[in-house]
């Protein structure tokens, strides 16, 4: 069973655990071209002035001047930036950015939820002091560099968050939710290939099942069961199209011993068949 790439942040140009780069330097001669892959670290690309495309998760976004880009670990991508874009790409795991307070971390996830931001110009000219900041940091390695990077990580998250629906409704009622569907998520991540039942998941937040559909409904407007279908059907579009597995392969990856019931699921959630739609892919 053949695995999509995942790169990690030790790869040249994203030494250490945190990097930022300057896609004028980046990008003086040549487009960035990234094929099919995914990162076990947060992606996060700031465009003041570009072009392109980029391809999130079966989502295709055009490149925009004023936008913000950001990746969650473990999400497949690809991208096409054309040479002279201006702005900058940023990479951290948790290992260096993750924030204790509990609403800052509810920020986070919240903002990190939303793969792509168009802002106004006056609001994305916010962040430029805020990037260049981190950019000088990291370069300079002063004293406590660290610490400056992630004090203004939080402003950056901070600007961004305001940008969301949330931004105003996230409050002391509301914060268990949104912790409690946080861990939800990240129990999916792990367990969704062998675990597809709601009374699992209820089980590992010590909620019964109507406490936690009745979480995912108020959030999301959807049921437990339809999340882990989501993410069902989310992974098995990854490999369809990342790797050329057979579907028996893929079928039995994600924890159907039958094949057949795994394309008939598929079909029902997509009206495609697993073989059609990775064909509308090539």
């Amino acid at each position: 069973m053949k695995k999509i790439e995942i790169r990690t942040i030790k790869e040249p140009n994203l030494s250490g655990n945190f990097s930022i780069s300057n896609l004028n330097t980046l990008l003086s001669e040549k487009d960035m071209i990234e094929q099919t892959h995914r990162h076990d670290f947060f992606f996060v690309l700031a465009i003041e002035k570009g072009n392109g495309e980029h391809q999130i998760d079966f989502t295709s976004y055009a490149i925009l001047n004023y936008s913000v880009f950001i990746l969650r670990p473990g999400q497949v991508h690809q991208l096409i930036l054309k040479k002279e874009s201006k702005g900058y790409l940023m990479a951290f795991d948790n290992s260096f950015y993750a924030p204790k307070e509990k609403l800052k971390k509810e920020m986070l996830s919240i903002v990190s939820r939303n793969n792509y931001y168009k802002l106004e110009t006056e609001i994305y000219n916010r962040l430029i002091p805020i990037l260049e900041c981190i950019l000088s940091e990291y370069s300079n390695k002063k004293i406590m560099f660290r610490d400056n990077i992630k004090a203004n990580l939080d402003l950056f998250f901070i600007e961004l968050f305001r940008q969301t629906k949330n931004s105003d409704t996230l409050t002391k009622n509301n914060s268990y939710d949104i912790s409690t569907l946080e861990k939800l998520l990240k129990l999916l991540d792990i367990h969704f290939y062998k675990n597809k039942q709601v009374s699992y998941y209820a089980n590992q937040l010590n909620l019964s099942t109507y406490q936690l559909n009745s979480i995912t409904k108020k959030a999301l407007g959807k049921s437990c069961s339809q999340l882990i279908n989501e993410r069902t059907l989310l992974e098995a579009k990854r490999y369809l199209v990342a790797t050329s597995n057979q579907i028996n392969e893929i079928s039995y990856h994600l924890g159907y011993d039958d094949t057949s019931y795994f394309i008939r699921f598929f079909r029902k959630q997509t009206g495609l068949t697993p073989a059609i739609f990775r064909q509308s892919f090539k």
